[in-house]
């Protein structure tokens, strides 16, 4: 069965006119793809002039200042409380070793070193190690702690406030 002419002058018609859209379509897309093109330049622009220098300030004002400053806080700690208090510690431990030693031996003096063949155990050099690596991790969790106390006012509460009572 065939088309009549008026038929298929109106098909023609049609696909003229579809392929007039398909042609608008094709140019629409290449110009959002150019102003995409264009927003993302842009974008990256902004990134560049705005967001980076401020990033940069907050990181250089806020951040360093507060990091330096748990740093020095847990130094302090570290030098003035833990060390002299491991010391005196270490040194009381020392002298007890030493009466100890004196009146195991025998001699009426306490006994000033241990020869090698006599140890058995840990040397009074890796207590002190293993002592002053505890000091610093006490005082690195003292300085985070501080530095974290020190803005309570803006953490934000976890219960709901309610309401006052009339």
């Amino acid at each position: 069965m065939g088309l009549s002419r008026k038929r298929q002058k109106e098909l023609r018609q049609l696909q003229g006119e579809a392929a007039k859209l398909w042609a608008a379509q094709q140019v629409l897309v290449g110009d959002a793809a150019h102003v995409a093109r264009e927003a993302g330049r842009q974008l990256d622009h902004f990134r560049r002039e705005q967001v980076a220098p401020a990033v940069q300030d907050v990181y250089e004002h806020r951040v360093l200042p507060a990091v330096d400053r748990g740093v020095r806080y847990s130094r302090d700690v570290v030098d003035n409380r833990v060390v002299p208090a491991v010391g005196g510690v270490i040194g009381s431990a020392l002298t007890a070793w030493d009466i100890a030693n004196a009146k195991r031996t025998g001699s009426p003096r306490p006994v000033a070193s241990v020869s090698p063949s006599q140890k058995s155990g840990p040397g009074i050099g890796t207590v002190i190690a293993v002592v002053l690596g505890i000091g610093a991790a006490i005082g690195v969790l003292v300085a985070a702690w501080q530095t974290l106390r020190a803005d309570d006012e803006l953490w934000v509460a976890d219960d709901p406030l309610s309401a006052p009572e009339a």
